[in-house]
């Protein structure tokens, strides 16, 4: 009998000792057990034990609750609203808020608990002023891209919208012959690109360049962040004085966009050995989708950092699941993926997918305005 019960309780130890070992050389599926559900200490506590595959439909569920502020749509028709929404990106609900930034904020957290209770949510986690909560929540009434005017702007729909002149040896129109900035950018990119000085590039950047330009300032020549980032592109005084342009002509659009290309390609040539040690083995399409969305996140944060998603120890594990379970994800899930599980570390946080989402929704009007609708530049290609 106890013979029995010893040989029982060893075999129950053996398998613990095993399970743990299996667990331990598989990064992708310890990162499931890494918090229990219920009350976190953190948001990043719930980041961190989300399974890599719940990244699977994230792309799309971002754009469509990004979309909602940008449109002032759907629940964010009210702007005094937040709306809630998971690790999955998918929408839990909204709440009013409260007429103080502090009793909004202890709304916010009884609403998240509430979810919690109601079993919306598997999990929950308080915010603060400086602190970001889960679920997610996201205000309705923040500043955003006026879309459609953008979009008038950069089709140059009025006069004062359009330009002509000169920069370095590109020329666009002409005295009484002003053109859109649609136009300017494409011209400037067909210039740099027989001269091969873009050779880095995928095809579709073009498109994406121009997403940017609608949401880094509005298509407005005199944009000016707070960070003193300025013009159409919304560049710095030191990546403008990368490119070789002086100061007199920081403002000037034809140079913006000229800057803002050659930026995109050397972001590209420092990327492209990574990306293709990583990803190389995806179908040419998702590819190109995949590398064009990791440039327009190193135009926001950086070409180092996107880097280190690539190539880093730690930063690097969902990358590595992804490239293994391609198949499975679409490229937009899998750029979102990468950052996702690394929110907390290196200084990604939420704001670096809503760039990209936000890009992607404005690259997606315009290409649905009836000008552009059925040309060649929104075509994939």
């Amino acid at each position: 009998m106890y013979e029995a019960a010893f040989m029982k309780r060893f075999f129950f130890s053996i398998t613990r000792l095993l399970l743990a070992a299996l667990l331990a050389t598989l990064p992708w599926l310890s990162n499931t057990s890494a918090a229990s559900p219920g009350k976190a200490d953190a948001w990043t506590d719930v980041v961190r034990a989300a399974p890599y595959w719940s990244s699977q439909g994230v792309y799309r569920n971002v754009l469509t609750v990004r979309s909602w502020v940008l449109n002032e749509s759907s629940y964010c028709t009210h702007q005094n609203r937040h709306i809630f929404y998971d690790m999955r990106g998918q929408f839990l609900g909204w709440s009013e808020d409260a007429d103080t930034v502090e009793a909004n904020q202890q709304q916010l957290n009884n609403t998240r608990q509430e979810m919690f209770k109601d079993g919306r949510s598997s999990a929950w986690a308080a915010g603060a002023a400086d602190v970001t909560g889960y679920p997610f929540a996201l205000a309705c009434d923040q500043p955003h891209v006026d879309l459609p005017g953008s979009i008038a702007r950069y089709l140059g729909q009025k006069e004062e919208d359009r330009l002509w002149g000169a920069w370095d040896d590109i020329k666009v129109g002409g005295q009484g012959d002003s053109v859109s900035l649609h136009k300017t950018l494409m011209a400037v990119y067909k210039k740099r690109n027989s001269q091969q000085r873009l050779s880095e590039l995928p095809p579709a950047l073009p498109r994406y360049l121009a997403g940017q330009l609608l949401i880094e300032s509005g298509a407005q020549t005199r944009a000016h962040s707070t960070a003193n980032a300025r013009g159409i592109m919304q560049l710095s005084p030191a990546a403008l004085s990368d490119c070789r342009i002086s100061p007199k002509n920081y403002w000037h659009r034809l140079a913006q966009m000229d800057c803002a290309l050659q930026l995109s390609n050397q972001n590209a040539r420092n990327l492209r050995p990574a990306f293709t040690d990583r990803f190389g083995e995806l179908p040419a399409q998702k590819r190109d989708e995949l590398f064009s969305l990791l440039l327009v996140q190193a135009y926001h944060g950086g070409a180092g950092r996107v880097k280190s998603l690539l190539q880093d120890e730690l930063l690097s594990r969902p990358a590595e699941y992804f490239a293994r379970h391609q198949a499975q994800y679409s490229a937009g899930d899998i750029a979102f993926g990468m950052i996702f599980h690394n929110l907390g570390r290196d200084r990604f946080g939420l704001s670096s997918l809503y760039y990209v989402a936000d890009v992607q929704l404005a690259t997606e009007a315009l290409c649905e305005s009836p000008k552009l609708k059925n040309s060649e530049f929104c075509q994939w290609k």
